[in-house]
Parts: structure tokens; C-alpha cells; sequence
């Protein structure tokens, strides 16, 4: 039987309340109940007595929630409020803070998990989490990586994503640096070889473990995964750090000692505000607003998502930064075309940061490595005038950009993104605190 923590209001009549109360009761244990607010129908001056249950109140919805949740420890959430009370939107957050317990919430016509975080592995953990595709995830992963490399720290990173393998792939990055050629070979296999877990391998030199997995819930679970698999096979490799990088906006069914959540900063202020944003929140121990700059974001914009964070979890270190593209060999002299993902208000910007920190012509540029039909036509209209490809090991990256320049006779070179803080935060010292404190949790937990 599931201890239940109701959820109620001052719009329905307390008798009615008590009827619902007992009703619910004949199938679950009714510990407390959580007053939302609303005055309508309850005299707030008597005291709320009828319920019959231990009541929560506080000054707000949010926080008579968590209040009732910490108490009474249930199992379950049942909301019985209504309109006018709480809408959709506060449904969300209220949802939010009932799965950021682990705890489930469920409505007349709805019904929300938490995330499956069983598997806990012995390795002390640390998530890198997004709140959508193309934030910058992979690169704020790989730099983690490189970060803790540089201080000796042997880790693996636990990556997946949507074209991961069928089984979970074990690459030692920290032993064997895969070239271009390697990974064309390993497209020619069928398999997807701009994978995230080999953007790690090749960007960090550490060892990575490639997982799949397919759809995305709101709150970030997945419906199908081989992750648990991969987890167990990372958690065995004896390392001092597991990093498990989600997908998009899903988590990695682990549990995570430690949380980075990645927002990108021009994707909007409902990515934090609305929906399940505050739930992410939630888990974070940090946050990394990426791609932080004109035109990806105004500083108004960036500002309004600082707000946000701040109003809903006080005190969480935030660090703002954008991205700057790093080649990993050198490519002074070359006239280059550059494939990425970045949007294409930017490519003049990165376009430019290349030519001047790497001493290369930029001839051609296309935002469209996630676009094969389009990245091929601009690639074809630069046709000719280019003597090497520049590209991120994303999307179309191998099987296109690298497999068309093998067929002309012209280089590939990889190239990374780095992140840059840019307003003076401490990027690095933001990442090593959230390692510490994976590292710490993890310890205390007997990892």
C-alpha cells in the first residue's frame, strides 16, 4: 500500500475533500495532505480540523509540497486540487518538486515518474545533464574530462545517445588515439562514429563506454536503454570517477552523486522556468549557461535565465559561457571548409576565431552537419576551393564530411569545441567543486 501525501485546495468544499480523502484511503495510506491555497469554500480562521490527515500548509504551493514530502516520506503524490488554484503550468513545478524527492506525482489525468536513478554503482558518479539537444552537453563533458585528466584523475565517461551502440562499446581513449581513418572504418561497420562516447575518446583521450537509447520522457527518462548495461561494465573498470553524460534532455538511469546541468542560454527561459525545468534544477549542483553570447543570446536574455535559477534554487553556482572551435591538429596555412552544428548567425564569428588563432582560410562554412542533404549542397558549392575539411565529430560528420574528402584526396582534421567563460566566472573552479562533490558523496555512500 503507497504512502500518499494528497494534494488539495480551499476551492472544494472540506466535506467533499474528506469524501475524496476517504475514498483514496480505501486503497493507500493517507499520511498528510499539502493545502495549495484558495479560500472560497474553507474558513481558513477555523483551522482545517475536517481533513481528518496532518495538514501542510506554507507560504507557497512549492513549499508546502516539499515540506509534506520531507515529513512524511510517501511513496506517492496525488493531487486533488483544481482550477483555479493550480494551473498546468503549476502543475509542472508542483510535479517538479515531487520527482526531485523520488517521489511519484500522480492527477485525475496524469501521471508523472521520477527518472529510474536505482542502479548505484560503486564507482562515485558525477552527471553531466542538458535540458535539450545541442546545448553543448558533449563538449562541457569532454572538457570535464580533460580538466580531471590534467589533475591525474582516472575516470571514465559513461555516454549516450541517440545512434550509440547495440552493446555497450568500451573504447580506450586513454590507450589508443582513433584517427579520422579509424573511425571512417568503424562507419563502414554501420556504426554511427560521431557518437558522443567517441567524441570523448578523441577529444579527451580517456576511457569511454558507448550506450544507446531511444525516446525521451519530460522529466528525462528513457524507453529503451542498454545504459544500466554500460554502467555495470564502466563501474567495473576499477576508476576513480564514473562521468555519465546524458542525451538531449535524458538522464542516465544511475544515480549520480554529483550534478552539472547544461542550459543553453538562447534556447529560452522556459527551459528552466517552465515544464520540468525546475525539476532539473533541482538536481544540479551547477549550472553551465552555454553558448552565452550575441547572437545565441542577449544579455537580457542571459539575464532573465540567471533570474530564474537564482529564484528558484538560491545560491546554485552558475557560470556563463560560448563556445570556441579548437582543431585538434594544426591546420595554419590550409584553406579550409568548416562543417559544424552552430547556428548559422555564428559561422562569421567561429569562421573568423579560426582564421585568427589557427592561421587558416576559411573558403567555406556550413551550419548544417546535423542537415546531410544540406551540408552536402554547401559542400558542393565550395567544391574545389577548399584543401582541407574542418569539422566536429557530430551528426554527418564521418559518414559525409569525412568519407567525401577521403573520396577527393583531401584531409579531415577533428576539431573540438571549448568552452570559454564569459563574464569572468571560475569555469573550472564551478567543475572541480561538482567533482569534489561527487567524489565526496560517493565515498560517504561506500562507493
Amino acid at each position: 500500500m503507497s504512502r500518499v501525501v494528497a494534494l488539495i485546495d480551499g476551492e472544494h468544499y472540506p466535506p467533499v475533500v474528506k469524501f475524496a480523502l476517504e475514498q483514496l484511503a480505501s486503497d493507500h495510506e493517507i499520511v498528510a495532505a499539502a493545502f495549495l491555497g484558495g479560500t472560497e469554500k474553507v474558513d481558513l480562521d477555523a483551522g482545517h480540523e475536517t481533513y481528518g490527515v496532518p495538514l501542510v500548509v506554507a507560504e507557497t504551493a512549492e513549499q508546502a509540497v516539499a515540506t509534506a514530502i520531507e515529513r512524511f516520506a510517501p511513496t506517492l503524490v496525488v493531487d486533488l486540487s483544481d482550477e483555479p488554484v493550480v494551473t498546468s503550468a503549476d502543475r509542472f513545478r508542483l510535479a517538479g518538486v515531487a520527482l526531485a524527492h523520488g517521489v511519484e506525482y500522480r492527477g485525475a489525468d496524469f501521471h508523472f515518474s521520477p527518472p529510474a536513478t536505482d542502479l548505484r554503482t560503486t564507482t562515485p558518479t558525477l552527471g553531466l545533464i542538458g535540458t535539450g539537444k545541442r546545448v553543448g552537453k558533449t563538449a562541457i563533458s569532454a572538457y570535464v574530462a580533460r580538466l580531471l585528466k590534467a589533475r591525474e584523475r582516472d575516470i571514465v565517461v559513461l555516454a549516450m545517445g541517440r545512434g550509440g551502440p547495440a552493446e555497450p562499446e568500451l573504447i580506450r581513449g586513454d590507450k589508443v588515439a582513433l584517427t579520422t581513418p579509424d573511425l571512417l572504418e568503424l562507419a563502414r561497420q554501420g556504426k554511427h562514429a560521431s557518437s558522443d562516447n567517441y567524441e570523448d575518446a578523441v577529444m579527451s583521450r580517456v576511457t569511454t563506454v558507448g550506450c544507446r537509447r531511444c525516446g525521451g520522457g519530460m522529466a528525462g527518462e528513457t524507453y529503451f536503454s542498454n545504459v544500466t548495461e554500460g554502467a555495470r561494465l564502466a563501474d567495473s573498470l576499477g576508476k576513480e570517477l564514473l562521468v555519465l553524460e546524458g542525451s538531449g534532455a535524458a538522464i542516465p538511469p544511475v544515480h549520480a552523486d554529483a550534478t552539472v546541468l547544461v542550459v543553453g542560454a538562447g534556447r529560452g527561459l522556459t527551459y528552466v522556468r517552465d515544464y520540468f525545468g525546475p525539476f532539473r534544477l533541482g538536481l544540479a549542483d551547477a549550472v553551465v549557461l552555454a553558448t552565452a553570447e550575441e547572437p545565441n543570446a542577449t544579455a537580457e536574455e542571459i539575464a532573465a535565465v540567471r533570474h530564474a535559477v537564482e529564484k528558484i534554487r538560491p545560491g546554485l553556482p552558475v557560470v556563463a559561457t560560448t563556445f570556441r572551435p579548437a582543431p585538434i591538429e594544426p591546420i595554419d596555412g590550409a584553406r579550409i571548409f568548416f562543417a559544424t552544428t552552430a547556428p548559422a548567425a555564428v559561422l562569421d564569428k567561429l569562421s573568423e576565431h579560426l582564421e585568427r588563432e589557427h592561421g587558416c582560410t576559411v573558403v567555406g562554412a556550413s551550419p548544417h552537419l546535423s542537415n546531410r542533404s544540406l551540408l552536402r549542397r554547401d559542400m558542393a558549392a565550395a567544391a574545389g576551393a577548399y584543401d582541407l575539411l574542418l569539422t566536429e565529430l557530430k551528426a554527418a560528420a564521418i559518414d559525409v564530411v569525412a568519407s567525401a574528402g577521403e573520396e577527393a584526396d583531401v584531409p579531415t582534421v577533428l576539431c573540438d569545441n571549448i568552452p570559454v567563460p564569459v563574464d569572468g566566472g571560475d569555469l573550472d573552479g564551478v567543475l572541480l567543486e561538482a567533482s569534489r562533490l561527487a567524489l565526496e558523496r560517493g565515498s560517504a555512500r561506500g562507493a
